[in-house]
């Protein structure tokens, strides 16, 4: 038996589940980061009297970073490892989060949000990728759509700092706050191991034999002493041309467009969805509490989904959660009473968050070993591009009469044209291991 396949037949206990909690608490804490600028903006516009374009600007510059980070991260998890890059990058962005606290002007904000941006970038295409390798092909979109849900918890993390610091103690020290996940580092080098079938592509036979039987002797099977390995990829070597040939460039083109539709939705709105409230005259305290409730509405479209993907599959579960993401856009955008804007926004939340778990499961599943971290990163990195293009269209439409309405009319479109394309160019990959897909 080769070395993936013993991998592969461990039994699902403790192992996995503290690869899940361990590697989702440092997804947990990315998710807080991006979360607490979608509050602490509605407060710093105000304090430093910020333009519309200006607070555009910062949301669009981390986005930049996050789509540079996201395409080296990729690339670089598949030459030195999924673990080191997973570590190196939490420090970043929780270092310089840290930092935008001290920010003495927009300049230097700017320039602190750009390399939060790197380090968010290229944390989640690399966590994702390493929790695919180890988890069986029967439960890995289930796992995957977990690991997901830990953003909703970040959000709430960050919904909670917001609402109980910033009025009492300034924004200031939310930023502060999340600084804090850089301690975090020494829990993922500790418990946190090496991805297996990265490990073989390098060369490193012996060292994934030993972490194997390592593996299997705290799963209580049969530990085997001889090694077979099995190629896990055709090439070592990583390029941007593997992406478009052969049975790559379908799924590329698809990833490239769900990822793009699916950020510019989400950032669009969830970002920006604290100062479109005060700019319908609520006031900051309640944006922050409405909003707060609409988060927690993305717990159970986590646990949804988790259920769907491996009894209806990736593809059906995907483009439905999209496609009801779209009607919920449609109908918040219309609401003009807080029943009204809090029913429709918790179902905004439930589905688009629910889709978000899919989407991860989905991508890793797209390419082989060698360019499965980069595949997975450049998906991400043009996804990003949607959210740096997303807040100057939200601004400017934001202006307009009846602007609310038309923000959300905008956002319906992009995702019924998202879920088309999962309905037409998706594969389904429920069950299949890794290895088979990426052929």
């Amino acid at each position: 038996m080769d070395l993936v396949s013993r991998v592969q037949r461990l039994p699902i206990g403790k192992f996995h589940y503290t690869l899940l909690w361990v590697i989702g608490l440092g997804w947990m804490f990315d998710a807080m980061d991006t979360g607490l600028i979608a509050f602490i903006l509605t407060s710093m516009a105000e304090e430093w009297n910020m333009s519309a374009s200006e607070k555009g600007w910062v949301v669009s510059i981390g986005f930049v970073g996050m789509a540079i980070g996201a395409v080296f991260s990729g690339g670089l998890a598949d030459r030195i490892g999924r673990r080191t890059v997973f570590a190196m990058t939490l420090v970043i962005y929780s270092i310089a989060t840290a930092l935008c606290a001290f920010a003495p002007n927009l300049t230097w904000l700017l320039i602190f949000r750009f390399i939060v941006g790197l380090g968010l970038g290229g944390q989640l295409p690399v966590a994702v990728t390493l929790v695919s390798e180890y988890i069986p092909a029967h439960v890995r979109g289930r796992f995957i759509v977990l690991l997901e849900s830990f953003w909703g918890l970040g959000w709430l993390v960050a919904a909670l700092v917001s609402y109980f610091v910033i009025p009492s103690y300034g924004w200031h020290i939310a930023f502060l706050i999340g600084g804090l996940p850089a301690l975090y580092v020494f829990m993922i080098l500790k418990k946190v191991p090496e991805s297996v079938p990265y490990l073989i592509n390098r060369g490193r036979v012996e060292e994934a034999h030993a972490l194997v039987q390592k593996l299997e002797r705290q799963c209580g099977v049969e530990v085997i002493d001889y090694i077979e390995v099995k190629p896990v990829a055709e090439k070592q070597n990583i390029s941007f041309r593997q992406l478009w040939s052969g049975p790559f460039a379908r799924r590329t083109l698809m990833l490239w467009l769900i990822w793009f539709g699916i950020v510019y939705s989400y950032y669009g709105i969830f970002t920006w969805l604290p100062s479109l409230l005060v700019k319908q005259g609520y006031s900051i305290v309640q944006s922050f509490e409405y909003v707060l409730i609409m988060i927690l509405a993305q717990l159970p479209g986590y646990v949804a989904a988790a259920w769907l993907v491996e009894k209806w599959g990736r593809k059906p579960t995907l483009a439905s959660f999209i496609g009801m993401c779209a009607i919920a856009a449609y109908f918040f955008g219309q609401a003009n009473t807080v029943n009204m804007i809090m029913f429709w926004g918790c179902l905004l939340s439930f589905f688009n968050l629910g889709a978000w778990g899919v989407l991860y499961t989905y991508t890793p599943e797209q390419y082989p070993t060698n360019i499965r971290a980069f595949g997975s990163g450049w998906a991400s990195a043009v996804g990003r591009m949607g959210g740096i293009v997303a807040p100057i269209v939200v601004t400017h439409l934001m202006i307009m009469d009846n602007g609310f309405s038309q923000v959300f009319m905008m956002f319906t479109a992009v995702l019924l044209g998202v879920a088309l394309v999962i309905l037409i160019l998706g594969e389904e990959t429920k069950g299949k291991t890794l290895e088979s897909i990426g052929l």
